[in-house]
């Protein structure tokens, strides 16, 4: 699957898998995990996909980008 990839913008490899991102325009590489990370941290339109790695949240707010690291 084609995706973004965040440090060069250019086109990126989503494994099928969904366990690698692997761009080879500028070599970046890294789990699909690390990758929405590093989106919501680096793309403020994107923070708010951090809440869907918090599991339930029913109540709660995903919190900021602070309490992530």
């Amino acid at each position: 699957m084609k995706i973004i990839c965040p440090k060069c913008k250019e086109k990126a490899e989503l494994a099928m898998d969904f366990s690698l991102v692997k761009c080879g325009s500028c070599d970046f590489e890294m789990s699909y995990g690390e990758y929405v990370k590093f989106v919501a941290h680096n793309e403020a339109k994107y923070s708010d996909i951090l809440g869907d790695y918090t599991g339930s949240t029913e109540g709660q707010t995903a919190g900021s980008l602070d309490e992530w690291d």
